[in-house]
């Protein structure tokens, strides 16, 4: 009875929204860029199922590849086949129309690449294919780079003459965007590197005094970090252990956990983690692939190394190599016999969206749909400078570069658990109540017998 409440909801809802709406787009175009994260294709298929109920005369195209389809003029129709068939899009992760990291503003890096000749505007170039495609509205699925620059693209078509109306959904695994309290495919992403880190830890059986560095992605943020290690404490305590086999939490368990936000002492850590292994046999930590990434890149420069940069200005993180630099700092001080370091983040960000992503996922690409049909441009998702409320967020407001709270509950709860010292200075004003919220949602995720992942990648 409930489900079929829900139904008639939402087809009244759209009902409204036809009734209210001016003329319907003729032609909606889908993009997906920046990294992968397990909301792409749930977030196609929930679009494209939306239209073809509410506008089905409207077209539907998908550029290939990011912005960089849209620079080369490749897309592809939606077709009637496609839209029939469309929730086979929920079964798999990652983008089924292909990501690219291309900044439109970055001239140089986009003519070294051939997206553009010499002398073109990229911007121009991108805006004169939408014109030439007939594009009403533009769905961006990405991160802050993303949005604000299909923003930026809106922006020079209305000087030129040209209305366009951009929707953007928040795609980061990071979920470091400001101000939506939630991002797509982050949920999932915190779920998968428990799962991969269930497999890995048996890793510490396979030499005396086993020092395993799980790599969780997350350059600014450590929120990822601090989710997974949630998740997989929340796993351990569904199985049973037996203790006079040394199957217990104790070999099994989180050590230690180090994100962007966290300062720490690395003697005083290095000197409580050395007993754990005294005491333990091993040691397993997680950190975040951006953690003390400033003083390693500083080593690296200071010994005549070049860190190459992406298209954003951003150090590449896998020629950084946090994971490394901890496993070179930390073994020797704890008397390690063998350092594994595992890398989830492929693993994680490659899967297909979990049950509560995808629920995020509906209601973000409804309102998605609905805002496209009424011309309100804007970054869909849940407000956290108005009251956690779902709306189109105007772009001007939209950033990267959100911290995660260190006083948040849960994960002060979780360093104390495993004798952590606990953070000494203020987190960011504002964020506590909503990213313990957030932590209630992991806690419940990781459910007992879930299927366990394999390992990925190894350093």
């Amino acid at each position: 009875m409930a489900a079929n409440e829900s139904r008639m909801f939402r087809i009244d809802r759209r009902l409204s929204v036809l009734k209210n709406a001016p003329s319907p787009p003729k032609c909606v175009a889908f993009l997906t860029a920046g990294g992968i994260a397990p909301c792409l294709s749930s977030s196609l298929a929930y679009l494209i199922d939306e239209y073809s109920r509410i506008s089905p005369s409207t077209k539907l195209i998908a550029y290939r590849n990011g912005y960089q389809g849209l620079l080369l003029g490749e897309s592809v129709e939606i077709t009637s086949k496609i839209r029939a068939r469309c929730d086979t899009l929920h079964m798999y992760g990652g983008s089924p129309i292909g990501n690219s990291r291309v900044k439109l503003t970055n001239v140089k890096d986009c003519v070294k690449r051939g997206l553009v000749k010499e002398g073109d505007d990229p911007q121009k170039v991108a805006a004169d294919q939408l014109v030439k495609d007939n594009v009403d509205v533009l769905h961006t699925i990405g991160g802050d780079d993303t949005s604000t620059a299909a923003a930026a693209l809106a922006q020079f078509l209305l000087t030129n003459g040209y209305g366009l109306c951009v929707v953007g959904l928040p795609k980061t695994i990071d979920n470091d965007i400001i101000p939506i309290k939630q991002s797509l495919g982050a949920l999932t992403a915190a779920e998968q590197g428990a799962r991969f880190f269930a497999n890995v830890v048996a890793e510490s059986t396979a030499n005396p005094r086993m020092f395993i560095v799980h790599e969780v992605m997350g350059r600014d943020c450590g929120w990822l970090t601090a989710a997974t290690a949630r998740a997989y404490q929340r796993h351990l305590q569904r199985y049973a252990v037996l203790p006079e086999l040394f199957v217990d939490n104790n070999r099994l368990g989180l050590h230690a956990v180090y994100i962007p936000e966290l300062d720490f002492d690395l003697e005083v850590e290095a000197a409580r983690l050395k007993q754990v292994m005294d005491e333990s046999d091993c040691v397993n930590i997680f950190i975040s692939e951006g953690a003390c990434v400033d003083t390693v890149v500083r080593e690296l420069e200071a010994k005549g190394e070049d860190i190459p940069k992406d298209a954003f200005g951003h150090y590449k993180l896998d020629s950084v190599n946090v994971g490394k630099w901890f496993a070179d700092q930390f073994a020797p001080k704890i008397g390690a016999e063998k350092t594994l370091v595992q890398k989830s983040g492929y693993y994680a960000r490659a899967a297909k969206a979990n049950e509560a992503d995808r629920a995020l996922i509906r209601e973000c690409c409804e309102l998605a749909v609905r805002c496209a049909l009424t011309k309100t441009p804007g970054l869909i998702g849940h407000d956290e400078q108005k009251g956690g409320e779902l709306r189109p967020i105007e772009f001007p407001r939209v950033k990267g570069g959100k911290k995660f709270d260190l006083q948040t509950d849960w994960f002060l709860e979780m360093l104390e658990d495993i004798g952590q010292p606990l953070p000494t200075h203020p987190s960011p004003a504002g964020l506590g109540a909503t990213i313990s919220a957030i932590g209630k949602q992991i806690g419940g995720m990781f459910s007992h017998g879930a299927e366990q992942g394999q390992p990925a990648t190894s350093t």
